[in-house]
């Protein structure tokens, strides 16, 4: 079986937060490999752990991408402190065609464009993929995934996340798609009151969940509780309309939204400051006047470390996103871009980032409890990744063991899911039930 059909039978997705189904990224053209295991925000330890536990599977997972296609390098990518921590060296060689890349402990070093400049010294084009360069990049666990699929002949059904953040005892633990989040809380001993938020994902980028009906799925990084009144939980509550309303009286004009915008830094023609005082009503009917919103990241240091007037450009990008969405415009060019000379100079280090955000204090390297398993029911989405959601097909009542197919990919792009436990089946509209069979 080919490589891209054997991580399709998988079921791979990033693993890192986007779900990008896996097998769509083994495209013609690339010559590099990056593994992306920067783990760029605060509180996450998931990649970190893997490494420290299963670099064997890991190197399994990336062996198999250059065996099987014309990539001729893979490098790893790293920050300085987890290289430490694993005794790797920059350059060192971990394999043959695999080596290590130390990256410094900055926020968003993460970031897909910025990872491949760091790494490689190549820029992606705005609004291009990074293949155009030649790259094809992959979170830790996915290669991780890989590599017990072609060892193993395993499927994707177990998922590594952190459980930290505001916690008596934050953990890396392994447990099986579609646990419910109050079930996994709940066995770790952790209450959530009201004056804290969950998050799936980290306190950046990651999203406000219901930890009663929210599980976990095959892109879920990190449960991480914070408080409320926390600068990271603040932020994620900021309604864009409102955000875009305020924003056209309040900016100053100072610049630093953009001055300090990462994307803006290696050259990207993103200007988060011009945005915040473009109207929205303009932009209803002019949506081509803030297309160059789809370049933006997400990382949010405009909102929490850039701005002195207590707006959010990064709320008010989001509403031009999903503008721009509805339209299916996005930002493109033919022309390369060079980065900033200042870039250098504005790099945010993580630690500072952690203490902006008001969460420096929870930054606690957890322990590794390894698989907790025990859970009655599980309930694994059909759609949890990019693309088309994938098709039962399992009826109500069947049992099915874990590791069984239990829905199909669509047309396009799309994966299956298999069983992660074993049990009788319950179809609920976009979910797929299972309940443990003692």
């Amino acid at each position: 079986m080919e490589l891209k059909e054997l991580m399709k039978e998988a079921g791979m997705v990033g693993a890192g937060g986007a779900g990008f189904p896996s097998y769509a990224k083994l495209s013609e053209g690339a010559d590099t490999l990056l593994i992306n295991g920067s783990e760029c925000e605060p509180l996450l330890y998931t990649d970190y752990t893997i490494l420290s536990r299963e670099m064997s599977f890991v190197l399994s997972g990336i062996e198999a991408v250059i065996q099987n296609t014309n990539i001729k390098r893979a490098i790893l990518c790293i920050k300085d402190h987890t290289a430490k921590s694993l005794s790797l060296s920059d350059g060192e060689e971990l394999s043959f065609g695999i080596r290590v890349k130390l990256l410094k402990s900055s926020y968003p070093a993460g970031d897909e464009v910025s990872l491949i400049y760091e790494a490689t010294g190549r820029l992606v084009r705005p609004g291009a993929l990074p293949i155009t360069k030649g790259i094809i990049v992959y979170n830790v666990e996915t290669v991780y995934n890989l590599g017990r699929k072609v060892r193993l002949g395993e499927n994707v059904y177990m998922k590594w996340l952190t459980v930290g953040g505001d916690v008596d005892h934050p953990a890396v633990v392994t447990v099986p798609v579609g646990t419910r989040v109050r079930d996994l809380l709940y066995s770790l001993s952790i209450k959530v009151d009201e004056r804290h938020t969950v998050l799936d994902g980290g306190p950046s980028m990651g999203k406000i969940i219901n930890p009663d009906t929210a599980s976990v799925t095959k892109t879920t990084k990190a449960i991480i509780i914070i408080p409320s009144a926390s600068r990271a939980a603040e932020a994620k509550r900021i309604n864009p309309t409102l955000a875009a309303s305020r924003a056209e009286t309040a900016c100053c004009q100072c610049t630093r939204c953009t001055d300090m915008c990462p994307r803006h830094l290696l050259g990207y023609p993103l200007e988060p400051h011009k945005m915040v005082r473009t109207a929205m009503q303009a932009a209803d009917v002019l949506p081509h006047l803030v297309i160059s919103a789809t370049l933006c990241c997400g990382c949010g240091i405009c909102e929490s470390l850039a701005c002195s007037q207590g707006i959010s450009p990064k709320a008010v990008i989001n509403g031009y996103k999903a503008l721009l969405s509805k339209n299916k415009m996005k930002y493109t060019t033919n022309s390369d871009v060079e980065p900033r000379a200042e870039r250098s100079y504005r790099v945010i280090p993580t630690k500072k980032w952690a203490e902006t955000l008001g969460i420096a204090r929870f930054d606690k390297k957890p322990e590794y409890l390894g698989i907790l398993s025990d859970f009655k029911r599980v309930e694994i989405p059909l759609r949890a990744h990019i693309g088309a959601p994938s098709i039962p097909t399992v009826s109500d009542g069947q049992t099915v063991r874990r590791g069984e197919m239990v829905a199909i990919a669509a047309d396009g792009l799309s994966v299956p899911q298999h069983a992660s436990v074993d049990g009788k089946i319950t179809l609920s509209g976009d979910r797929i039930i299972i309940d443990r069979i003692d």
